[in-house]
């Protein structure tokens, strides 16, 4: 019984961590439940243990995906787990190595693994175990280093040390390694949150407004409620407007018609007339259309009421927007059975009133779009989304999450607009500032806007910016001299 009990007890800390509750502390004991359990385990129990501490997590931390797909979740929770699994043999394997470097091979392993994760079948970075500590400010700093992937290290770190030392076997010399690594990388957060603002020249400064609609979702598509919906959010804008924004954001898929469709041009000529009015840039999400192809689209208009660029979302939602390999197996057709959007081509830049870049929906969960977006000289991010899918819950914090890293990643302004939340923004350090929220502080399904100055004064170009994934690099190249390791020591 204890075998069960002790990977579901490490599954629970760890989801906990990434729940609505913000208990990031879980995180950093959540895995040693599970490793006591894998004590004097065979390779195949190991899996076995792993993979159920795997369904158990993803379970939990998932939960909410059961309002778009049941079948779809079980699908996901299942082939999830298995890098539980395959985490479990690779912490059998660690017992043929010295502690020195059981201490450093479990956690480059887990980086290993969460990259995997994040690229493989098209990627499915959520919930990366850094993720949890997206309010932990001085931890996360180094991600401008290391990218997510350093804080998901650290926090994997500290778990392997206190297991080994549960265990008596983290030797005095271990044990400064590892306290080593951990006060350089506080040291490094303390360090960059100690950075005296420096005065944003006036022609830097852009203040920037976002709507939160508030739109459920099931009226988003409603033809009924298509009028609504529109006035909803030209309400919306003419309040913020007030504020003298320079760019006033709606939410992924805001607009419920149709971009390149001749029956929607009275309601689009609507919108640009506001901005024309208005005299304000306006960026809107729709679903654009172009021949028999369709995109998830972030229209622009500008401040003189014309469509001045589009961007075409480039990373899609494998079952969200379009279903994989449905070709070859056309059973997955039953697992969600939508229409299928195509991917973009291009990494628009906008350039009014100052160059931005739009991530949409869960592109902000892919750090190298992010990227490569600042290299083309993007001064700030935009990430526009709709979570509504997934009703009250945990969804909208864990997305939340990402978009916080990428904003520490390239050191810029992040501006986030969502249907039902969170709506805001997030300064270069991670900090979240101006969240729309109701009266008594809910900051999801609530509705209404915020309006925030951002300084667009150029930056150097962070490390991660500028090499990317190194850290991952440093991680195989580690797990494989140690893999040869016990290969030579087994002979």
């Amino acid at each position: 019984m204890i075998q069960v009990i002790l990977p579901i007890l490490a599954a629970s800390l760890l989801s906990l961590s990434f729940s609505s509750f913000n208990l990031w502390l879980f995180a950093w004991f959540g895995f040693a439940p599970l490793f006591i359990s894998l004590e004097k385990k065979t390779f195949f129990r190991s899996f076995v243990i792993g993979y159920l501490c795997g369904i158990a997590f993803w379970s939990l931390t998932i939960y909410w995906l059961i309002h778009v797909t049941l079948l779809g979740q079980i699908v996901l929770i299942l082939y999830l787990a298995v890098y539980f699994g395959v985490f479990g043999c690779i912490i059998y394997l660690s017992r043929f190595l010295p502690s020195a470097a059981i201490l450093f091979f479990i956690p480059c392993s887990w980086v290993l693994l969460e990259y995997l994760r994040s690229y493989l079948f098209t990627g499915f970075p959520w919930a990366q175990v850094g993720f949890s500590q997206y309010s932990n400010l001085p931890v996360i700093q180094i991600a401008d280093i290391t990218g997510s992937w350093g804080v998901s290290f650290l926090v994997v770190l500290t778990n392997t040390g206190l297991y080994l030392a549960l265990r008596k076997r983290l030797k005095r010399g271990v044990f400064l390694i590892c306290l080593c690594v951990l006060f350089l990388s506080l040291a490094y957060g303390f360090y960059r949150l100690s950075y005296k603002p420096v005065l944003c020249p006036a022609k830097d400064l852009l203040k920037v407004s976002v709507v939160q609609g508030n739109i459920p979702q099931d009226l988003k598509w409603d033809k009924q409620a298509a009028g609504g919906i529109l006035n909803n959010y030209i309400a919306l804008t003419q309040a913020a407007a007030k504020d003298g924004p320079g760019l006033i954001i709606w939410p992924e898929a805001s607009l419920p018609f149709l971009w390149g469709e001749d029956a929607a041009i009275a309601q689009f000529r609507q919108v640009f007339s506001l901005a024309g009015q208005l005299k304000v840039s306006l960026l809107v999400g729709a679903v654009s259309r172009s021949g028999k192809a369709y995109f998830n689209s972030a229209l622009f208009v500008n401040n003189l009421g014309q469509p001045a660029g589009i961007y075409n979302k480039l990373h899609l939602v494998p079952f969200g927007e379009y279903v994989p390999f449905k070709n070859t197996f056309p059973f997955l057709q039953a697992i969600a059975p939508i229409g299928d959007i195509e991917p973009g081509r291009e990494y628009t830049i906008f350039e009014q009133p100052a160059d931005f870049a739009v991530l949409i929906c869960f592109e902000d969960l892919f750090p190298e779009l992010s990227r490569e977006f600042i290299k083309r000289g993007a001064r700030f991010l935009v990430n526009i989304t709709n979570d509504a899918w997934y009703k009250e819950g945990s969804a909208p914090y864990q997305h939340f999450a990402a978009s916080v890293f990428r904003a520490v990643e390239n050191h810029v302004y992040l501006v986030r607009s969502a249907n039902t939340g969170i709506s805001g923004f997030i300064d270069p350090f991670g900090r979240p500032l101006s969240i729309v929220h109701d009266a008594v502080g809910k900051n999801s399904f609530v509705r209404g806007y915020s309006s925030q100055n951002i300084c667009l004064a150029p930056g150097r170009r962070t490390i991660y910016n500028r090499y990317g994934d190194l850290f991952v690099v440093f991680c195989l190249l580690l797990d494989s001299c140690v893999i040869i390791f016990i290969l030579r020591k087994r002979k």
